[in-house]
This record gives structure tokens, C-alpha cells and sequence, in this order.
């Protein structure tokens, strides 16, 4: 165990859970994973906050349950993902004229290019969550990755800007402040997701990255080393649960129970003669749901979904095969059984699963290299790019913590099913050594999220 380093803390606010991890990188560059809790989470919307109160107490849930899993935890900072059709991004343009051009190009420099991208006009009631450096140009030479140490006259460069509504930003930090934390910095989930599940190799063929969670879709698409694009879809999961509950008229628990275990995202690979039995209410007779049905329901919400990916992608160019690392599927809801090539073909480009675990240290348990992690653990990584990088203020002393022998590796636990499809050996086969994708950005992303403090609490 490396005790030089930081624990940090990810707190993924999400529509169906709320996931705590603590993590700290060991001598590899590994995480070891000092600590993991969850819960349900009820305050939250399409990846909103709506329900102050609800939110507080499932993070204080996930919270109790990540120190009962070890107690010599102590957590005071988190790294906070952030979704919701309320998030939009626009590219800009920034260029200065040096005042002493006879010198190299310094980092401070860049971070006041950066920091001019903040005045930029938005629309009132939002506000700027991430200005992104896409490619620099010095005087006359072009597409320079990092500009620190070239001459020149004029410096400037792309930017790709993410904003978000005011309100929005407000709710997610009133509720962790609630809950007793203080908000390191807001992520961008699907930034996060593609940080944990995408590697060197990915970022230079060009990927999206399609994290499907519970009440949203993220997407991140990366062409040419640089971020494109990135989107949040409102439709996800949950609803495809509610397709279910209405269309078949089952309840709630029951619709999500059937498209976790018997569901399918291709209707013509399910069973035309095979049945599910769902008891009766009360008294009522039994009712038999045919699987066909099932994945019929889930196939029409799934296709949509990749219907905006493709959208997405002609917006910025990038569909006809031009992404040769194909998409990315992440997040919960891309353990359905045949998504990939539901995927392959309404998008027409290579689909594959991505797993976090290639950042995981050996001896995690099992649970955590699920996709359904994605996002907390690139939150995990977003904080050590950010350390490495000395863009945040990090004390310097740090506790010995230790990996407790819960959060390591149990045999006896079974996946059901539905995991058990994703996880073929194609799918292992197809995964490709990940690497740190943050350090590509190490010069460009700086301290993100400034919002004023809320005086009024």
C-alpha cells in the first residue's frame, strides 16, 4: 500500500443508486478500494436532483454503508458526477497576444487562455461547469497538443465548453453539503465513465463512449486524441422499465425483475415459446408474459436511444465508420442481454462492453468491475489527474488506511444471469489495455466548476 497518496472519494448521484467509493493508488498506479457503499436512490430524476431531502438521506445511506464496509475511513471531500438533459455543450474560440514573446510558452499562460473561456456569453440561469482545450495553435503552426515551451506571438485554441442550469448545479451541491461533504469539483459523468473505460489506444482511433445509466444516457465521443462531443440522452433504464410495467401491466418491481433477468434488446434472439409466470394481486389469477413480447418492448426504447447516438455522431461528422475504435457501452444498463449488436447495427460501427477494471488493483471484489461503476471510479481517477497535476489543493499528510478483508474478493458470490451473458469470453476478448486517458488532457482541463458559494446556508 502506497501511503503517500491521497484517498479519494467518487459520489455517483444517480437516478436508481447512489454509489460511494473511497480509493487510493498503490505503487502500480493501480486503486486499491478502501472502501464501497450504496443505496437506492429516490430524490432524483432523469439524473436531477428533485427531491432535496430524499437525495440527502440515500447519500448518508451510501455513506454509513461505505464506512460499515471500513471504519477507519474518514471522508470529507468528494468528486461528484453530473448528468441531466439540462447539460449542453458549445465549441468556442480563444486567442492572446503575449506580452513577452521572447520567452517560452508558460503554463500560466494557458490557464488565463482558459479562465478568458469563462466569460463567455452563455444563456441566463446557466452556467459554466468545464471549458475543455481541444488543440492549441501558436502563431502559424496548427493542432499542437500541448503548447508549453514553443515561441510565438499568438496563442490560442478550441474549446469545448460544457454549461449546465444554475439550479441544477445548486441542488446536487446543497444535497452532499447536507449530507456532511464538501464538493471537490463537479465531473461530467460521461467524462468520468470514458476516464475508467477507455485507453490510449481508444482516444487515438476515435471512440463514444455511451454510458447508459437509469435515468439518463451519456455520451463523450473522441476523435483524434481530442473530446468532440458530449451529450446527455433523457432516456435510459428506467425507462425502459416503465415500457415494461405499462406495456405488459406488471408492476414496477416486477417490469424491472423481467428486463434484468429474462430481457433481451433483440427481439428476434428471444424465445417465441417461452413464458413468464408473474403471481396475481390479491387474489387475482396468474399472468403469463411471453419473453417475445419482453424484448420487443425493450428492443423499440433501446433503438431509439441509439438513434440519438447516431444523431449525436452526424451532428459532429463522425458517423460512416470514421470512429475506427467503434462505440463504448458502459453503465448499468448495458448488461442487457444483445445490446451490442442492437448496437452494431442501428449505428453501423463496432459495438464492445467496457469494464472498469483494468484500473482496479488486483484482489476488488467482483462487484466493482461491473459496468453499473464506471462513472464512480473515473470520478476516483478525475481526483488523481487533478492531484498529479496540482490543480487541487491536497493535504499533504496521510493516514495509513487499510483494504478491509470485506472489500476483497469473496468466492462464494454468484452473478445472476444477466451478468453472466454480458461476461463471454468474445467480450473479454475484445478489451483492449486500458491506460489513464486523463494524462492526455493533463495541461488542458484546470480547476473546473466555479460557482459562487450559496451565502444563504
Amino acid at each position: 500500500m502506497n501511503n503517500e497518496q491521497p484517498i479519494i472519494v467518487g459520489l455517483d448521484i444517480g437516478t436508481t443508486k447512489i454509489a460511494v467509493i473511497a480509493g487510493r493508488k498503490n505503487e502500480f498506479g493501480k486503486l486499491e478500494i478502501l472502501g464501497f457503499g450504496k443505496s437506492n436512490s429516490n430524490g432524483v430524476k432523469h439524473g436531477q436532483v428533485l427531491n432535496i431531502d430524499e437525495t440527502i438521506k440515500a447519500i448518508r445511506n451510501a455513506l454509513e454503508n461505505c464506512f460499515a464496509s471500513n471504519p477507519n475511513l474518514e471522508i470529507n471531500e468528494v468528486y461528484v458526477g453530473i448528468a441531466g438533459h439540462h447539460i449542453k455543450s458549445l465549441q468556442t474560440r480563444g486567442d492572446i497576444v503575449r506580452q513577452r514573446t521572447e520567452e517560452e510558452i508558460t503554463q500560466r499562460e494557458i490557464d488565463q487562455l482558459i479562465d478568458d473561456q469563462y466569460k463567455t456569453y452563455i444563456p441566463a440561469g446557466d452556467q459554466i461547469i468545464d471549458v475543455i482545450p481541444q488543440e492549441f495553435t501558436v502563431d502559424n503552426f496548427q493542432n499542437i497538443p500541448n503548447p508549453i515551451g514553443y515561441g510565438g506571438v499568438k496563442i490560442g485554441a478550441n474549446f469545448h465548453i460544457i454549461t449546465g442550469d444554475k439550479n441544477a448545479i445548486k441542488n446536487i451541491n446543497r444535497s452532499v453539503e447536507k449530507a456532511g461533504l464538501y464538493t471537490k469539483d463537479l465531473v461530467l459523468q460521461p467524462l468520468a465513465s470514458s476516464s475508467a473505460v477507455m485507453g490510449q489506444e481508444d482516444l487515438e482511433a476515435g471512440v463514444a463512449i455511451v454510458d447508459i445509466g437509469g435515468g439518463t444516457t451519456d455520451l463523450a465521443v473522441f476523435y483524434e486524441g481530442i473530446l468532440k462531443h458530449t451529450a446527455v440522452i433523457p432516456f435510459a433504464g428506467e425507462n425502459i422499465t416503465n415500457d415494461i410495467k405499462t406495456g405488459l401491466g406488471v408492476l414496477k418491481t416486477q417490469a424491472e425483475q423481467m428486463k434484468v433477468q429474462f430481457g433481451s434488446a433483440l427481439a428476434n434472439e428471444a424465445k417465441s415459446n417461452a413464458y413468464i409466470t408473474i403471481p396475481g394481486l390479491r387474489g387475482m389469477p396468474a399472468k403469463e408474459i411471453s419473453v417475445k413480447n419482453l424484448a420487443n418492448i425493450i428492443q423499440a426504447r433501446m433503438s431509439e436511444i441509439m438513434d440519438f447516438v447516431t444523431y449525436h455522431l452526424k451532428q459532429v461528422g463522425l458517423e460512416n465508420r470514421m470512429l475506427n475504435g467503434g462505440i463504448i457501452l458502459t453503465g448499468g444498463g448495458s448488461q442487457l442481454r444483445h445490446l451490442i449488436q442492437l448496437t452494431e447495427y442501428v449505428t453501423g460501427l463496432p459495438a464492445r462492453i467496457g469494464f472498469p477494471n483494468e484500473h482496479l488493483a488486483a484482489g476488488h471484489i467482483e462487484e466493482l468491475a461491473k459496468p453499473t461503476y464506471s462513472t464512480c471510479i473515473g470520478l476516483i481517477l478525475k481526483g488523481y489527474d487533478d492531484y498529479e497535476h496540482n490543480r487541487k489543493q491536497f493535504e499533504k499528510e496521510y493516514r495509513k488506511v487499510e483494504v478491509p478483508d470485506g472489500l476483497k474478493k469473496v468466492t462464494e458470490e454468484v452473478p445472476v444471469a444477466v451478468e453472466e451473458e454480458v461476461l463471454t469470453e468474445e467480450t473479454v476478448r475484445q478489451r483492449k489495455g486500458l491506460s489513464n486517458f486523463w494524462g492526455k488532457f493533463k495541461d488542458g482541463i484546470i480547476d473546473l466548476f466555479k460557482e459562487e458559494e450559496d451565502k444563504k446556508l
